[in-house]
């Protein structure tokens, strides 16, 4: 049971990202291998639906293999302006690759969102989130984190706030139990079959069109 983290911001000190490896210890004791990757360290080129396979990046190709090989995720952005974070939401466009792969998107796995926010609309991340998931076929785990005051909460050495790295791990606990229960169920029946045969894919096209 692998649950990958896809977070953080292009600034030196993160405190989405120091969250987001709270919430990785909490999968982490709910019996799952984790993996992290910080938005800064991927230095990810900007998502265009026209560029060719053979011009993908390595660290792209990592990125969604190891996405597609996990059974849960835990998003982490920042909020800037009312959303999620540009570097953060090119991460997630560059998931459109995940289109050929079978399953594809992110179907049959769970994902826990958590946003830090300087003032107390960091739900606002949360819920740009939860429409990606939903458009990438995942299912969002009710139980979400959206951090306010986050310069509150989080300094040079990590969180300072027990409650809220209580938190955090309960939501990492939470994605792995999740995805277990998930894994353990199956979630294909004939007839989602049939319906699924009748969904086209979505295209390059379609997933970045204005």
């Amino acid at each position: 049971m692998k649950v990958v983290g896809i977070g953080g911001s292009l600034a030196a000190q993160s405190s989405s990202l120091a969250a987001l490896k709270i919430a990785l210890e909490g999968a982490a004791e709910g019996g799952a291998s984790t993996e992290l990757f910080d938005v800064r360290a991927l230095a990810l080129p900007m998502y265009s639906p026209e560029v060719k396979i053979k011009d993908v990046p390595e660290s792209v190709r990592r990125l969604c293999d190891r996405v597609h090989e996990a059974a849960g995720l835990l998003w982490a952005s920042p909020l800037y302006h009312g959303t999620i974070s540009g570097s953060f939401k090119n991460a997630l466009d560059w998931l459109q690759l995940l289109s050929d792969r079978k399953p594809a998107f992110l179907t049959d796995k769970v994902v826990g969102l958590i946003s830090t926010a300087g003032g107390t609309q960091g739900l606002q991340a949360v819920n740009t989130m939860e429409f990606v998931v939903r458009a990438l076929r995942g299912w969002a785990v009710p139980l979400v984190i959206p951090i306010p005051q986050a310069w509150r909460v989080f300094d040079q050495e990590g969180v300072h706030d027990e409650t809220v790295a209580e938190q955090l791990r309960a939501l990492g606990r939470e994605v792995t139990r999740a995805a277990k229960q998930f894994a353990s169920k199956v979630l294909t029946t004939p007839d989602a079959e049939r319906a699924e045969a009748q969904v086209q894919p979505i295209t390059e096209e379609e997933a970045t069109s204005s």
